[in-house]
């Protein structure tokens, strides 16, 4: 039994490998990584212009009106223009990047400029509202109280809606599509070829012009069939992300999450990265919602606002907890070494020192922990005590700072601290059990060794 256990957790783990090694897991998680300074930027100037509803202070809305409100129109518009445009950064990253692993990994006369650009010219292939109507392609015109559609556009107070974070899921759609169509016409040679004269700037764009053309002509195909059927490629694309959105905000879709990211965690693999390639875009969509005034929970970084505080595990209360009251050497050490980290989610030193990684005796707490404090964090939310998620903080931020930076309240920053002390209230019994179990075996070796 114990060799078929060691079997599947191989297999196991190879399968995960293999998944989170794959170019298009890469590509999605550099992504990632492209949209927190924009995020970062946008929430300090959305911050500015809701500084009234975090400070529900006697006399600070009227100073606030008269100071810094007065400039409250330049905060949207500088906001729009990092959230405005997030399906064209995040997606537009995903495909250079997508695009320069195959030129890597492949050896392929791939250009990650060439694949940028040739992303936006199909994705903006796919953003106006076409209609087929009397035998002919028309331009979609209206106006109604959310947006105004000119010439197909759809436009509303943060820009054109189709490139904001709704359209991430379509753009990631179509950064694979136009990636691979790329590849397959540089992989069989469709592709204009200048004197080793002409200097390189000239040679790429002459290089593009075929994969360009078959980018365009497909993916306009694909449209055009999809428009004459009395739909688009948007719409379509935008269904499978909407129901699993849906799933991902409610309470058991968002425990599902948490629990999967723990269960990797357990087999030494990192479950917050393989399962943030998949909710990455949910977050983000939902976190723009929420300011136009949605009411989405799964939005921005609820994991390290109120779930995994201290990092996987929920472990910062237990981080402190050993550092002040482990009686057993190794624990006490650990918990030294760990206490700054875990104040900004670092958690590694625990997880593989204490450890946790294939510890059987301190899996039902690393696991629980955040479920119990994503419940508290989910209901406290969704039920109104605290404001809904309209910033993504840093990943780092520290407890109590990080929900007041999600939510833009002081109740946030209390919400925050609650969760962090009730994923203790799970850690205790078992960590304290550990210790006494650590510290038994080290007497026992002391004794042995007089």
């Amino acid at each position: 039994m114990a060799d078929q256990s060691e079997s599947f957790k191989d297999k196991f783990s190879n399968a995960i490998g293999i998944f989170s090694g794959s170019r298009f897991v890469r590509a999605i998680m550099a992504a990632g990584y492209s949209v927190i300074a924009f995020s970062i930027v946008g929430a300090i100037f959305l911050i500015l212009t809701v500084l009234p509803q975090a400070f529900p202070i006697p006399g600070f809305a009227a100073w606030y009106a008269g100071t810094i409100g007065r400039f409250s129109n330049m905060f949207q518009v500088i906001y729009n223009s990092t959230m405005g445009i997030l399906a064209l950064v995040f997606s537009g990253t995903f495909t250079y990047t997508y695009t320069k692993i195959y030129r890597d990994e492949e050896s392929l006369n791939l250009d990650p400029l060439n694949g940028l650009m040739l992303f936006l010219m199909a994705m903006f292939i796919t953003v106006p509202q076409l209609v087929w109507k009397n035998g002919s392609i028309q331009f979609v015109q209206s106006l109604n109280k959310l947006n105004v559609i000119g010439g197909g556009y759809a436009v509303s107070t943060s820009g054109i809606t189709r490139i904001a974070s709704v359209g991430i899921f379509t753009g990631l759609v179509v950064g694979w599509l136009t990636v691979q169509i790329y590849r397959l016409t540089i992989k069989h040679n469709w592709q204009i070829k200048m004197p080793d004269s002409v200097p390189a700037g000239v040679a790429n764009s002459f290089s593009a012009l075929i994969p360009g053309f078959c980018v365009a002509f497909v993916v306009g195909a694909i449209n055009l069939a999809l428009i004459m059927a009395g739909t688009d490629i948007f719409k379509v694309l935008y269904i499978p992300f909407s129901f699993i959105s849906n799933i991902a905000d409610t309470w058991w879709g968002f425990l599902v999450i948490i629990f999967l990211i723990h269960l990797l965690w357990w087999f030494g693999i990192h479950g917050a990265t393989i399962m943030s390639s998949f909710y990455t875009p949910i977050v983000l969509a939902n976190m723009a919602a929420n300011v136009h005034g949605a009411n989405h929970f799964f939005a921005g970084d609820p994991m390290n606002a109120f779930v995994i505080i201290g990092g996987s595990g929920a472990t910062l209360g237990m981080a402190i907890w050993l550092s002040f009251r482990a009686k057993s050497a190794q624990l006490s050490s650990i918990g030294k070494v760990e206490l700054v980290p875990a104040i900004f989610n670092i958690n590694e030193p625990i997880l593989f020192g204490l450890p946790i990684v294939y510890n059987v005796q301190l899996a039902v707490p690393f696991i629980c922990a955040p479920l119990v404090s994503g419940i508290v964090g989910y209901f406290t939310v969704t039920s109104g005590i605290v404001k809904k998620i309209i910033v993504q903080q840093p990943w780092p931020t520290p407890v109590g700072l990080s929900g007041f930076l999600a939510t833009a309240s002081w109740q946030g920053a209390v919400l925050s601290i609650f969760c962090a002390f009730v994923a203790f209230l799970v850690w205790y019994p078992f960590i304290r059990h550990y210790d006494r179990t650590l510290l038994k075996k080290e007497q026992a070796i002391a004794d042995a060794e007089k």
